[in-house]
């Protein structure tokens, strides 16, 4: 007598359900442990540059005898702890200068951020170099140093300037402006001045109106590059004015506040990272490791904006030296203030002895 096959169960749609979502979560828990123990074995501190040393007398008199002397050896200056210097600049598209010179330091214990921008006519005089403006640095050692001369010659003069070591850079072309702020859908942005102005022969033209306004990233690379106006009485060059009332100063002011509402807007939307590595690694130059990056994502990711602090060096740009005209003359006390309240990443203040802030004619 044959046997009866047993009907099988029809399988519950909750249980099916309740099943595919617990693979799903341990598919989930797995590539979270996975990515969590990448960023952990694969983050990697940043490094330092070589600590500079304090300055010290040439001999020191010993016991009251003029005629001895004990010569001190120099001494270590000590690092605040996870404390590291980044010079941020961007290459000028025409002139191969470097348009844009910014220092910040990053206090990832206590976490706070000053970033100072650094006038790109600042009055430099380095020995064995024959350029007298900062932004000059870039391109002369492009040129006599390639291929990365130009970097390393930028990094040792804001170095010499500042008094304090640079540990690492960020180079940026321009157009990341565009693409980065076009991938967070544009920035809400207060621009300052009236801004009027056009080049036929760079096919550029700037034309905005003071106020909060939504842009574009075209439009944030417009208003960050805009220093002159050209509705001026006459014609050209004479209708040529500038678009701020302290010239080059004011839109030093200008990147910084976009530099921040760019970065409020891309920390606002995580979701977008794999975008923003892409084009990280299309339009930046860094010696910074992905280990780094990873390892500074932890603290930043912490950090509150009411603790970054923004100022640009003091001088004045009409001054002279050694033929050449509207240097920008570093303002020393002024700039050893600023140095010391945003920048100083050792724990004893940078003096006047360290820095290298040359006087015009």
């Amino acid at each position: 007598m044959a046997k009866k096959k047993k009907k099988k169960k029809k399988r519950s749609p909750l249980r099916a359900l309740g099943r595919g979502l617990y693979w799903t979560l341990v598919l989930l828990s797995a590539v979270v442990v996975g990515l969590w123990c990448f960023v952990k074995f694969s983050a990697q501190k940043p490094v330092f540059e070589d600590a500079a040393r304090l300055p010290q007398p040439t001999a020191a008199i010993s016991s009251g005898d003029s005629q001895s002397g004990d010569y001190l050896e120099p001494t270590f200056l000590e690092r605040k702890k996870d404390t590291w210097t980044f010079l941020l600049c961007a290459e000028d598209q025409v002139s191969g200068n470097t348009d844009t010179i910014m220092v910040c330091t990053y206090d990832t214990v206590n976490q706070k951020v000053g970033l100072v921008s650094v006038p790109r006519d600042t009055l430099v005089d380095r020995e064995g170099w024959k350029y007298h403006k900062l932004n000059a640095a870039y391109s002369n050692g492009n040129y006599y140093e390639p291929p990365d001369g130009g970097i390393k010659e930028l990094k040792a003069a804001v170095s010499e300037v500042l008094g304090i070591p640079i540990d690492h850079y960020i180079l940026i072309d321009t157009k990341i402006f565009v693409e980065i702020v076009d991938a967070v859908d544009g920035v809400d942005f207060n621009v300052p001045v009236h801004m009027a102005y056009d080049d036929p022969d760079q096919d550029l033209h700037i034309h905005y109106e003071p106020g909060m306004q939504h842009l574009t990233g075209k439009q944030a690379l417009e208003v960050v590059r805009c220093r002159k106006n050209s509705d001026g009485q006459g014609e050209y060059p004479h209708n040529i004015y500038d678009a701020y009332p302290d010239a080059d100063i004011g839109r030093t002011r200008t990147q910084q506040e976009m530099v921040k509402t760019i970065v409020k807007k891309v920390l606002s939307k995580p979701q977008k990272v794999s975008e923003y590595v892409q084009i990280f690694c299309q339009y930046v130059k860094t010696d910074l490791e992905l280990g780094n990056f990873l390892w500074l994502a932890g603290p930043a990711l912490q950090f509150d904006f009411d603790n970054l602090t923004t100022a640009t060096l003091p001088g004045d740009g009409s001054a002279r030296f050694n033929g050449v005209s509207d240097v920008y003359e570093l303002d020393i006390e002024g700039s050893l203030a600023i140095i010391n309240d945003c920048l100083n990443p050792y724990t004893t203040p940078v003096t006047e002895e360290m820095v290298r802030m040359v006087r015009g004619e």
